[in-house]
């Protein structure tokens, strides 16, 4: 288990990411999946208010991964496990069902652990920047989910350092908590957050909790030059959500795969290894459909 500074939370250095839950895996399969991760020692679920598998599109209301996760935690003892759920994707027409003013928070929040039939979320991540929304309403509303006990802590997830700069300057002047944690997309094959935003992370002490480790699968070595998308694959399944390779990429894939072959490991277990090395990082976000890829996440870091 890896602490996250400045907190009593340890999670494990895989994290059960649930954005395929509901479609295409069924709500039942993915509560045992849930179970079964949970089983193997991972301890942390990662979740969002938005997330409905692939049935998603922008502004349709979400909920559904929520409900699975409130399903597969019920009976369990609250402490055992780290919920982490997000705020600020439109998930209606409303003007509270988008963004992270107070109002949106509140509502949101509310409506998040009515969900997981849970008391408090331990991890609660602004789900992006918000242009739109005074930084000192966010920080406020923020504080008042902390001391109502609703969350524990909350983060930032698809911020630039930038922003995440102002944020910390902006909690700092008034007095107001700051994140502990920041999500951001952090790959083999997508290393911007390496130049500033993972930097600042470490001197600040927030831990880094990234997604997209596997780059929508393409770092499992599952995709082969010239030969069509394996079923049950996101390119099979959902081709929207995965670009297709091209030689360019193709090349960088192969790369990869020897420098893993030469470890004597899986693609998708130096995939894994390279995102927990980074610094700051305390657990990755692994997506999975099968117990075997909760195998292969848990194997990839024992």
């Amino acid at each position: 288990m890896n602490r996250i500074p400045k907190t009593e939370i340890s999670v494990s250095p895989v994290t059960l990411g649930t954005m395929t839950y509901g479609s295409p895996v069924a709500f039942d399969d993915a509560v045992k999946l849930t179970h079964y991760a949970l089983s193997r020692g991972i301890n942390h679920i990662d979740t969002a208010n938005m997330y409905e598998g692939y049935n998603r599109f922008a502004g349709s209301a979400g909920g559904v991964a929520e409900e699975i996760v409130g399903s597969a935690v019920k009976g369990l003892s609250r402490g055992s496990v780290i919920i982490s759920t997000k705020v600020g994707m439109k998930v209606g027409d409303t003007p509270e069902d988008e963004g992270t003013s107070a109002a949106a928070i509140e509502k949101q929040l509310n409506a998040s652990l009515k969900r997981m039939k849970t008391d408090y979320i331990d991890l609660y991540y602004l789900h992006r920047f918000d242009a739109n929304t005074d930084v000192i309403e966010i920080l406020t509303a923020m504080q008042k989910a902390v001391f109502a006990g609703k969350i524990r802590y909350y983060g930032v997830s698809n911020y630039s350092a930038e922003q995440l700069k102002a944020l910390l300057a902006a909690a700092d002047a008034n007095h107001l908590p700051r994140p502990v944690v920041c999500q951001p997309p952090l790959s083999l094959l997508k290393q911007d957050a390496l130049s500033e935003l993972i930097p600042l992370c470490a001197a600040e002490d927030l831990a880094v909790i990234p997604y997209q480790i596997y780059q929508g699968g393409l770092l499992t070595g599952k995709y082969k030059r010239g030969m069509e998308p394996p079923k049950g694959s996101r390119a099979e399944e959902k081709p929207a959500w995965l670009a297709a390779p091209d030689d360019s990429l193709y090349d960088k894939l192969e790369a990869i795969e020897a420098s893993a072959a030469a470890r004597g490991i899986s693609m998708s277990a130096y995939a894994l290894r390279w995102t927990l090395e980074q610094p700051a990082v305390v657990s990755a976000i692994v997506g999975v459909k099968s117990e075997r890829q909760v195998d292969d996440a848990v194997s990839a870091v024992g």
